[in-house]
């Protein structure tokens, strides 16, 4: 049987043992990687500093590069007698090459093990994320591009308002999304410092030299405070919700949109057939059940932030164990929040928008105010072309001129796409995955 690292004269009682563990092993797995990672740079610290021979270092490296194997496989397991990734990889370890397999965990701590995992972890998601959304960004652009000429009702209050145009519809979305990505960025930057070497929370006595393995996973930067780094514990997950949070609210409004605009009594849209869904018993249904339960799935993710405070708030600084439940929420909400991106990206692509809205007459009125502003251009008082167009529409004999004249920036004349563009370019150039990712790769051919 495997022992625990912390396991010393006693057995813990099996049930006590199997609630304190909870989805531990499940969850792990998807670290794994990450461990392995964050372990192979603590070595060659750890042999740096002349706590392993370099000879003990090469046999670690060649057996953690075969353990990062199995876990791109998919082949990686935690044994059921085993309490977490930290334990399954030192414990291959041991079993390949005995007892220098022990020495890996010198300097270090289960609590900065896996800080360290889950900021690796995050970071490589956030990559992916980021990496969907400007996807998403650029098929809104392209729609609104494509559809910039048709109009189509804006509304207030769920009246009919004044004109607007699909440009401007897929353009608001794709806008949104710059400044959803400001968020990620910032949260990107949160997780894009290394706590391995706080330990405990209060460092180690060795001489550790955190900015060797700072350098070697890529970090910009260490979380510098032993303390602050545990404190982050949470405040991480918190930070990379916010910014998950933003992108799953504009696609919950955008999904809302879509089957609103995809019903009959609108007929603003088409959805691709391929995503829609019958009835079980209505032959004529085309049910948009993508985009409610891309609704449905964003509006969950948007309580994340909120769920991971309810677990950390209150908490004084240091290590509590109440932290390894936000596992349970933070790692699956990655999954859920780029297959919400991809169903987006993938419908709107393929939305078929109305060209002919306006042959209804219901929408006549939406062009009152190009009237009362043709009147003031004219000379009429303002509040004098408002009352006259006002009594027109009661009366009945209100005449729509149907065409805009909207040429200011941000207007249906004048999309300023480019300028949106130059915009979510900026914040993409402020980040720089290959520097991590060339870390990563030189950690591994080391």
């Amino acid at each position: 049987m495997a022992s625990k690292l912390w396991e010393k004269d006693f057995e813990v009682n099996k049930e006590i043992e199997r609630f304190t563990v909870g989805r531990d092993r499940e969850l792990d797995l998807l670290l794994a990687p990450y461990d392995v990672l964050g372990s192979m740079a603590h070595i060659t610290m750890l042999e740096q500093i002349g706590l392993l021979s370099s000879d003990e270092l090469t046999m670690l490296m060649r057996e953690l590069r075969q353990i990062y194997t199995l876990c791109e496989e998919g082949k990686f397991v935690i044994e059921d007698d085993v309490e977490d990734v930290h334990s399954q990889v030192e414990l291959l370890l041991t079993r390949r090459i005995g007892d220098v397999g022990k020495k890996i965990h010198s300097g270090r701590s289960r609590n900065d093990q896996v800080l360290v995992d889950l900021k690796l972890f995050a970071r490589h998601e956030l990559q992916e994320i980021i990496a969907m959304v400007k996807e998403l960004f650029d098929t809104l652009i392209a729609q609104s591009n494509r559809y910039k000429d048709v109009l189509m009702p804006g509304y207030t209050h769920l009246q009919v308002a004044m004109p607007s145009s699909f440009g401007l519809w897929f353009g608001a979305y794709a806008e949104s999304l710059v400044d959803d990505m400001e968020f990620l960025r910032a949260a990107y930057n949160i997780v894009n410092r290394n706590p391995l070497g706080s330990a405990a929370g209060y460092g180690s006595s060795f001489p550790l030299d955190r900015q060797t393995t700072t350098t070697l996973l890529g970090f910009d930067s260490m979380d510098y405070n032993v303390i602050y780094a545990q404190m982050g514990r949470g405040k991480m997950e918190r930070s990379v919700a916010m910014a998950m949070q933003t992108v799953a609210a504009t696609i919950a409004k955008l999904a809302f949109d879509a089957c609103m605009y995809n019903s009959q009594n609108f007929a603003f849209i088409s959805l691709p057939k391929e995503c829609t869904t019958g009835s079980s018993i209505m032959p004529h249904k085309k049910n948009p059940d993508v985009f409610e339960l891309i609704r449905a799935k964003a509006n969950k993710l948007q309580a994340m932030p909120m769920q991971i405070t309810t677990i950390i708030n209150n908490l004084p600084s240091g290590y509590f164990r109440d932290m390894q439940l936000t596992k349970e929420i933070f790692i699956p909400a990655f999954d859920e929040m780029k297959d919400c991106l991809r169903m987006t990206t993938y419908i709107v692509s393929r939305i078929e928008v109305n060209k002919n809205i306006l042959d209804n007459h219901i929408y006549d009125a939406m062009f009152s105010v190009e009237e009362v502003n043709r009147l003031t251009v004219a000379g009429m008082p303002f509040r004098d072309a408002y009352k006259k167009v006002g009594l027109d529409i009661e009366a009945g004999r209100f005449n729509a001129e149907r065409k805009v004249n909207h040429t200011h920036q941000g207007s249906i004349g004048c999309l300023c796409n480019d300028k949106i563009e130059a915009l979510m370019q900026s914040e993409l150039s402020m980040l720089d995955f290959g520097k991590t990712k060339e870390a990563i790769r030189k950690l591994l051919d080391r």
